[in-house]
């Protein structure tokens, strides 16, 4: 009996230190398999955001030389006319894109989610804009836009009528920006929102129908309760990528077109100041700006969510 108690205590103290070495050993092949994507985030993403935000509060010379500046770069921007002009569009830009673009791609989505014949080719078909590169949508859409050739105004003289300056009028340059973007970007919020109605239990509308539930009731009393963590993920998303719009303007509009102070992004004057004026210190500034901004905006969605986002 002794030596079995003895043989028992024994294991019982080499237990925890084999726990211990495996726990050890399983936490190193860990960060192991973690270290290139946390070496990546911190080389492309981090360290950019620290960088920018130092440069921020400096004033940048011709040859790529720089000083410290303190505030200046943040007080000029309270003077600064184009900034506020480029909110403004951005924030006109964003009220028309966002909404408009989910309601249309939640329409898409169930139309497409429907017994239909050729629904593949109909969703491949929305998707198309997707797949295509950004620079390749704005020339194509450029041409159709054009006030001399394009085909819209062609269209328009068959029955009379003649076509605006579609991309050159400050009046309705940025609203054909507008339309470009909503059609560009359907097909992707389109997927994400056919896997969150392929995710709804069939059950709910057996019993709708049993119920004699018609198909606008199902849609507003099933379908977009349960869809709203989608509507929630995809909105998001979508205001972070409406206030970071540039390429679409950058492509379409002419760096000597009169619509050009009526149409740029927040992005584009900070391209601007970057690339074109060498100003880089306020450039940096723009863009802390923009960043504290999409948080705030981001943080404010994240709270709200609980109020209206059903995740059960």
């Amino acid at each position: 009996m002794p030596l079995q108690v003895e043989m028992q205590e024994n294991r019982k103290l080499k237990i925890p230190t084999l726990t211990k070495t495996r726990k050890r050993s399983d936490y190193f092949w860990a960060y192991c398999m973690i270290a290139p994507t946390m070496l990546g985030l911190f080389i492309f993403y981090l360290w950019p955001i620290i960088q920018t935000f130092y440069f921020s509060f400096t004033e940048w010379g011709a040859f790529g030389q720089y000083a410290w500046a303190g505030l200046s770069n943040y007080k000029r921007m309270l003077h600064d006319s184009n900034l506020l002009q480029s909110f403004k569009n951005t924030g006109i830009y964003i009220i028309f894109t966002v909404p408009i673009g989910i309601f249309l791609s939640i329409i898409v989505a169930v139309l497409l989610n429907q017994k239909i014949k050729g629904k593949s080719v109909y969703r491949t078909l929305y998707f198309l804009p997707v797949i295509t590169m950004p620079a390749a949508i704005a020339m194509v859409w450029k041409w159709l836009y054009n006030s001399d050739y394009g085909l819209l105004n062609y269209l328009l003289s068959i029955f009379g009528i003649k076509g605006p300056q579609w991309v050159s009028d400050p009046k309705i340059a940025l609203y054909s920006v507008i339309v470009v973007a909503i059609w560009s970007g359907i097909g992707y919020n389109m997927v994400i929102f056919l896997s969150g109605l392929q995710g709804i239990p069939k059950t709910y509308y057996e019993a709708a129908e049993i119920d004699g539930a018609g198909p606008i009731k199902v849609f507003f009393k099933i379908t977009l309760p349960l869809l709203t963590p989608v509507i929630f993920f995809v909105t998001v998303m979508s205001l972070i990528g409406a206030f970071q719009v540039f390429d679409l303007i950058f492509m379409m509009i002419g760096t000597g077109s009169p619509a050009l102070e009526h149409t740029q992004s927040i992005v584009y004057l900070f391209y601007q100041h970057a690339f074109v004026l060498n100003d880089k210190g306020y450039a940096a500034a723009i863009a802390v700006l923009l960043l504290f901004i999409i948080l705030i905006i981001t943080a404010i969605q994240m709270v709200l969510q609980k109020k209206w986002v059903h995740y059960d």
